[in-house]
């Protein structure tokens, strides 16, 4: 048998992360198994479904790397299928024909909301004909015996007695079938052996299962992972910030670091926190999944984020760190290597918008010195080794980080001060403030002219600060 899974988004919004972690998980799984991953587009809600939502996700899983064998499929490309079915079930006398008024429905549920009971059809249609010309919908003739049992990948074994479920409505009265109809017959259409989904679809699966054997056919494995809550415990919301994949590029995180903590979600393998794709494949399984929902932790997202720019090659930082680069007004063809300023600055970041920042001076002038930093090193007695620095630069030909950290030592050796003492201050009037690199890549990387123009403005500032 070949593994198929599938990934079904609603394009109601954006790709949030609960929503690609249940994509990663199928994807792993069917990976694993030698089997085909299918992406499908649930957009039957046809007032709340755009063309924008369907984009974002397309373009969630792009980024992310989770490539699909086969889709998208498109649920509003399929009702004629779907009501094909639907006319199957109502032949074999698995559906019937329901007129009752939307009155009388809402009484039977106040009714049973007043004994505090689960609100469900009493099955009033059952045994009437209902003619296909008047108003009606038509409704699943669920057992009213039995039961149904889920041996659920993630969940274990759970029992519903076909006695709590209703007849749930297959198609609507304006002709349009709901979710769980045309969910069982794309996953009975496209093959699909497991479906793994959250776990607020789990009351939804002795329903599928039912409609699915009255069909004639043997349900898939399901798997129903747990939900992803806030660092407070209560289910992740826009409320405790970035939830869709996309703002977390904007962000400045790299697909492999929000991939591999998404993995961590729910899912462990001893101790190891560190996984490649490769490595995911291999080792991931299902049925190992936790049962109980997993807190997001940012922190933990952003120590993964900065192993995975240290370790990642500078080429492929500076591809991914250049709009970031771009969004500061800056053209980053217009200085040094990006890929050098990768490389410089990969320790000292955690996201590329931070990188981005921290490496804006490399291609222009800041606004004004920080201010703590400036007054600790842009002293007065900064000024002489300013001065010295000034003109052996002006002098240099040799624009390398080698020439330049000889330069600094030269002129500490010759003012018989540490190189800390000359350093810092030539830190400061480059960068604007106290962190950079290496002295001798920040100057290399700032270049000659800007290196010049800059010490010549931290000695006005230092001529100010003595005048008063």
């Amino acid at each position: 048998m070949t593994i198929r899974t599938r990934f079904a988004p609603s394009p109601t919004g954006y790709l949030h992360v609960g929503g690609a972690r249940t994509a990663l998980f199928s994807w792993l799984y069917a990976r694993k198994h030698g089997g085909k991953f299918v992406l499908r587009v649930e957009d039957t809600d046809l007032e709340r479904s755009t063309a924008e939502s369907v984009n974002a996700i397309l373009e969630g899983m792009t980024w992310l790397g989770l490539e699909y064998d086969e889709g998208p499929f498109y649920q509003t490309q399929r009702f004629d299928r779907y009501n094909a079915v639907i006319d199957q079930l109502l032949e074999s006398g698995h559906a019937y024909r329901c007129d009752c008024p939307r009155e009388r429905l809402e009484k039977l549920r106040e009714d049973a909301m007043a004994r505090k009971e689960k609100p469900r059809y009493d099955g009033c249609c059952r045994a009437k004909q209902v003619s296909p010309e008047e108003p009606h919908v038509v409704r699943f003739r669920n057992p009213l015996d039995g039961a149904v049992l889920v041996d659920d990948l993630v969940l274990g074994k759970m029992v519903f007695d076909n006695s709590e479920l209703d007849d749930l409505i297959i198609r609507r009265s304006d002709g349009s079938p709901t979710y769980n109809l045309s969910v069982v017959v794309d996953d009975m259409d496209m093959r699909i052996t497991h479906v793994i989904r959250g776990n607020d679809h789990v009351m939804n699966t002795p329903r599928q299962m039912n409609i699915l054997r009255a069909l004639g056919q043997e349900p898939p494995r399901y798997a129903h992972v747990p939900m992803i809550l806030g660092d407070d415990g209560a289910r992740l919301s826009k409320r405790h910030g970035a939830v869709s994949v996309m703002q977390y590029r904007e962000k400045g995180i790299l697909p492999e670091a929000l991939l591999n903590y998404l993995v961590r979600l729910g899912w462990s393998h001893g101790d190891q926190e560190i996984f490649s794709l490769d490595e995911m494949i291999e080792l991931f399984d299902i049925d190992q999944v936790n049962k109980a929902p997993s807190a997001f932790n940012t922190e933990k997202l952003l120590w993964l984020n900065q192993h995975y720019i240290k370790s990642a090659d500078p080429k492929r930082i500076a591809h991914l760190l250049s709009p970031h680069i771009g969004d500061l007004g800056i053209d980053p063809a217009q200085g040094a290597d990006l890929a050098e300023v990768a490389e410089a600055q990969k320790e000292r970041a955690q996201t590329l918008v931070e990188m981005a920042q921290i490496s804006a001076f490399v291609y222009k002038d800041f606004e004004a010195f920080d201010e703590v930093s400036a007054k600790k090193n842009l002293r007065p007695v900064a000024r002489e080794p300013l001065e010295k620095l000034k003109a052996a630069l002006e002098a240099l030909e040799d624009w390398t980080p080698e020439a330049l950290h000889q330069v600094v030592a030269d002129v500490s050796e010759a003012l018989e001060l540490k190189m800390g003492k000359v350093a810092q201050p030539l830190r400061v009037a480059v960068v604007g403030r106290a962190a950079s690199p290496g002295i001798d890549v920040t100057l290399y990387l700032a270049g000659k002219a800007a290196t010049l123009r800059r010490i010549e403005r931290a000695l006005e500032y230092i001529a100010q600060r003595e005048q008063g």
